[in-house]
């Protein structure tokens, strides 16, 4: 039986260079493409893959809210981020949100088709060029009793503060997750008072800095 696929980038490129490559290979299947988190969360919703190769800072829901949403719902559902983000913010977000692999964009083609294997076998997979820079924010964590303040936010509050982070009005962000723009403007308050930030730019500028978003998504 065919390992089941879904890809989720932004780049339309990326995913058609993927599909083309996985596709050649005789266990993998290609069953959908996602341009963002939502969409992707959304098609495991409706398709259950068994894994989703995902990029990690995408528009609309970046690739680490979209994990932690698969990995709470469908914990058999295996993630692997493919990223350009080496830096240990992105790495440990990612892992900590239940990916259970993390790749360079830059690694072979062979790499990612171990990775995909090895998840499959519910083992974890690294690049090894990034597996230091787990390991040394893992021993930072235990010296500094690590904790990062954007866990004190819920999971629609940090959906919230991404979409506001990317421009999105009150009204806009009200129509795109489904809710009233009273009850947006009561987690904009929330999010601000929990961050002590009390400005959209300033906001804008922590979303960036722990990942949630990216100036050039």
């Amino acid at each position: 039986m065919s390992i089941r696929i879904l890809l989720a980038d932004d780049h339309k490129i990326t995913r058609q260079g993927l599909r083309s490559l996985l596709e050649k290979q005789d266990d993998m299947e290609v069953v959908a493409e996602a341009e963002n988190g939502r969409i992707a969360f959304r098609l495991v919703d409706e398709l259950l893959p068994d894994v989703v190769i995902m990029d990690v800072t995408m528009p609309d829901l970046n690739g680490v809210e979209a994990t932690h949403q698969i990995a709470t719902k469908y914990p058999d559902v295996k993630v692997i981020a493919l990223s350009m983000h080496s830096d240990s913010l992105f790495v440990t977000e990612m892992l900590r949100s239940g990916a259970a692999g993390y790749l360079l964009k830059d690694c072979a083609f062979e790499e990612l088709t171990r990775a995909i294997r090895a998840v499959m076998d519910d083992k974890t997979y690294l690049s090894p060029s990034i597996s230091g820079v787990v390991v040394e924010d893992y021993l930072h964590r235990l010296s500094k009793s690590h904790f990062s303040s954007s866990e004190v936010l819920t999971d629609r509050e940090r959906e919230v503060l991404q979409l506001m982070a990317e421009g999105k009005s009150t009204k806009q962000i009200a129509l795109k997750l489904h809710i009233s723009v009273k009850t947006v403007e009561t987690h904009r308050r929330q999010i601000m008072n929990k961050l002590d930030i009390h400005t959209i730019a300033e906001l804008t500028k922590y979303a960036v800095r722990k990942g949630l978003t990216s100036l050039d998504t």
